[in-house]
């Protein structure tokens, strides 16, 4: 239709104002009609062990055999040629190549009362030894990083499907309704980018609300379109009002359609949200000893520790699902080391101090005990030396992610793998197994927490997953 022929009042009657990212993100999933038609009742399935998880991703995948999975066998083989399988192929029946078995240039030592090895790249982090839950026998599908990752976060490589913040928020809801069930801080726009942290086909109200981006400074960084600059506060008040008749109009119009009514939700989360978000991204309030702790004011800490602190204010708000992301936007991310495997001791000197702040804070506010922490990346890497040179490659067949918290054995280790830490081979954990365990601890059942769509029944764990009750406290 030609716009100058619409009347004021029809423009009334379907106009659009974007109250931030949330009202934008409800708009710009409405093409999601099935799943619109979806509802929870937000009640957990059974007793949870945990409230809330915070997420801290590492992006690129660092090595388990130089952090965490300690490997005598690698010091003592430093430089011998020797047969492996490449990631997972050995299940389909590729032949094993010749590769140079390569040490690890970190020291490591035994931490706390359960004897953890940490490497000496997480000094801070080694302090929480009888904290942690390891997860040494991790597989995962996905050799590169952009199936990978989208396997971590969806639970599957291809096929768009609702990240794993999208399915804890559908099944849980939020505990503070000013603010979103799901919100992600500096997520990367690589390797899947915003599918890592949307809804797909659940309701829109569902996907994660972005807070920054990877490779760009968190200072000033904050949920778009929070502020309006153009409109006193009763102009705007009274602009809301005004949309929110209109929209109460049109779903009168269609009873039961959840697209409208998650589109009205949206508006007045957003309206909620312009006041009281702005305080709670305000790290300045903090007192100087608790930006120290995180590192904040500190050259190598400062983001990563402003990512952490808001996290634990995320976390005391009620939001259900954080997600922290340490990387960047480029295809080859962070942690990725195919060559000079010594950057390592970069991205660890970045991190170790913010996360083991982390942990205290939680800790010493009574959050730990509620608030599952679940730190890992996409896979891990390889035990030898990438095309005989300095670097490792990928490695989805075994490696470590730890899990603090929220219901979890603490100083606990599970799984194992082989003796150079280039397979699983001991009490193997699936991806799909992991969020199986995680659905778990906030009381939710991987089997039934579902989606009909196309025709059929989706489930983050897809047609797998096991819970891991080995590592439940």
């Amino acid at each position: 239709m030609d716009p100058a022929l619409i009347s004021r009042r029809a423009a009334l009657k379907t106009v659009s104002c974007g109250f931030g990212y949330f009202a934008f993100a409800a708009l710009n999933g409405l093409q999601s009609q099935a799943a619109a038609r979806s509802s929870r009742s937000h009640v957990p399935d059974f007793n949870p062990k945990a409230k809330r998880i915070i997420f801290i991703f590492m992006q690129g995948g660092p090595s388990h055999v130089d952090t965490f999975d300690y490997k005598p066998s690698l010091e003592r083989n430093d430089g011998r040629m020797a047969q492996f399988h490449t990631g997972l192929q050995q299940n389909v029946g590729e032949l094993p190549s010749e590769q140079r078995i390569m040490k690890s240039p970190w020291k490591f030592s035994k931490h706390g009362e359960s004897g953890h090895y940490f490497s000496e790249l997480f000094p801070e982090l080694a302090k929480h030894s009888d904290d942690l839950c390891f997860i040494h026998s991790m597989q995962t599908e996905g050799m590169s990083h952009g199936p990978a990752t989208l396997f971590l976060h969806c639970g599957a490589t291809s096929f768009a499907r609702p990240s794993i913040g999208s399915w804890v928020t559908y099944g849980l809801g939020t505990e503070n309704e000013n603010f979103p069930g799901f919100i992600t801080i500096s997520p990367s726009m690589s390797n899947g980018g915003p599918r890592n942290y949307g809804s797909a086909f659940l309701p829109p109200i569902y996907q994660g609300v972005p807070i920054g981006r990877s490779g760009y400074p968190l200072t000033n960084a904050t949920i778009a379109n929070l502020k309006n600059s153009f409109r006193n506060p009763a102009s705007r008040e009274r602009e809301f009002k005004l949309i929110q008749e209109l929209n109460r109009a049109q779903a009168s119009n269609k009873p039961g359609d959840t697209e409208v009514e998650a589109m009205i939700q949206s508006y007045e989360l957003a309206w909620r949200m312009q006041s009281r978000a702005p305080r709670l991204l305000e790290l300045s309030t903090e007192s100087p000893v608790t930006l120290a702790n995180y590192g904040i004011g500190s050259a190598a800490t400062d983001q990563f520790g402003r990512q952490c602190l808001l996290a634990r204010r995320l976390c005391e708000s009620g939001v259900r699902f954080i997600q922290i992301t340490y990387g960047d936007n480029t295809a080859n991310p962070a942690w990725d080391q195919h060559s000079d495997l010594i950057k390592h001791a970069t991205h660890a000197r970045a991190v170790d101090q913010p996360v083991s702040a982390l942990l205290t804070d939680l800790k010493q506010r009574g959050l730990l005990e509620d608030t599952l922490v679940w730190w890992g990346s996409e896979f891990g890497r390889t035990p030898y030396a990438e095309r005989n040179g300095t670097g490792r490659d990928h490695n989805p067949g075994g490696f470590t992610t730890w899990l603090a918290g929220g219901g979890v054995k603490a100083g606990f280790r599970f799984g194992e793998t082989d003796e150079f830490g280039h397979l699983a081979v001991k009490n193997k954990v699936h991806m799909h197994d992991l969020h199986a365990t995680l659905l778990h601890l906030l009381g939710l059942n991987h089997e039934t927490l579902t989606c009909h769509h196309n025709g059929r029944d989706f489930r983050l764990t897809d047609i797998g997953g096991n819970v891991v009750r080995e590592v439940i406290a």
